[in-house]
């Protein structure tokens, strides 16, 4: 069994070969550009780590591991846009570097050369593994627009919440971990149980990337910290404040949220840390991964393959970056 970083550097080395042509430059050195600046790799590991959980690491699952990266880039690549961030990983993102027009078209290649790499696997799970791809590929949209939706409306839920980020960002990492099972021959009961801790994982995950946004170190997390302030984006920071917050700060944070000023983040960031988000941010991450590790618990393979995921999932949860 490998370790995520030994998986990272072989997946590294292939995903590093070129995958675009070289005219036109104006595309396609965005397209480079991008994939060059770094990122965690998490996506395509869980698909490798999913065939390895039940097999060998079979060749197609590398295809596999490649057209997800670069498709989970192209949605990377079209979040920027829409909300107009002006970092990503600590470097300009491709529409601040280049123009809106090129990163839409960047983007767009991305996710048509995804399904070339699909199309290179020679397994007989070929087409079960494109319908999930596919259903996927849509949930990630839909959660995107709920997103976008959300910062227009003025009353969200919390369960609202989580099932735009169980669309948006779980249900990718659930599918990498799903497909990658599906390669290495797993049962339908098993890949289940996988499905659901890459789901309630990835939920985790979401989590903490919003708390980061908040609170992290904008040198470590390479994100301008606050850009979910800005934006007016209804994560659970905000959604839990408005619950509990005293009726006075609970008026000056929907005033703020109308507020554009240069203060604004400093402001609601004193607000959210009145009504203690922290203790309670940590709790919702601890339920959401002790249901995640349940699931992995209930898969049936030996105990000791299962360590590498275990290993991933209290570091996903743990990360200041």
């Amino acid at each position: 069994m490998y370790s995520f970083k030994q998986l990272v550097t072989q997946f590294s080395d292939q995903f590093s070969s070129a995958h675009f042509d070289s005219e036109p430059a104006s595309l396609y050195d965005p397209c480079n550009y991008f994939l060059t600046i770094g990122g965690k790799r998490i996506r395509p590991i869980l698909c490798l780590m999913g065939n390895e959980l039940f097999n060998e690491i079979h060749g197609d699952a590398y295809q596999l591991a490649t057209a997800v990266e670069l498709f989970h880039n192209f949605t990377l690549i079209h979040d920027d846009i829409m909300d107009a961030a002006a970092l990503r990983r600590g470097m300009e993102t491709v529409h601040t570097k280049y123009n809106n027009n090129t990163a839409i078209l960047a983007g767009d290649v991305m996710m048509i050369k995804s399904y070339e790499y699909i199309n290179k696997m020679n397994g007989p799970y070929l087409q079960k593994i494109l319908r999930i791809f596919n259903s996927t590929a849509k949930e990630v949209c839909e959660g995107q627009q709920l997103d976008m939706d959300f910062e227009q409306n003025d009353m969200v839920s919390l369960d609202q919440y989580i099932q735009m980020i169980t669309l948006k960002t779980s249900v990718l990492l659930a599918a990498s971990l799903e497909m990658g099972a599906i390669i290495g021959g797993a049962s339908e009961g098993n890949c289940r149980h996988l499905y659901e801790f890459g789901k309630n994982l990835g939920i985790a995950f979401q989590i903490q990337d919003d708390y980061l946004d908040a609170f992290g170190d904008p040198e470590k997390f390479g994100k301008e910290v606050g850009g979910d302030i800005r934006q007016n984006k209804k994560t659970f920071l905000l959604l839990h404040t408005l619950e509990v917050a005293p009726e006075e700060q609970r008026h000056q944070l929907i005033q703020l949220m109308k507020d554009q000023s240069a203060g604004k983040v400093d402001k609601v960031l004193s607000i959210y840390k009145a009504c203690g988000v922290d203790a309670w941010a940590n709790t919702l991450k601890e339920h959401y991964l002790n249901t995640a590790l349940k699931h992995l618990e209930d898969i049936a393979v030996v105990s000791s393959r299962k360590l590498p995921l275990k290993e991933l999932a209290n570091f996903l949860i743990q990360r200041d970056v």
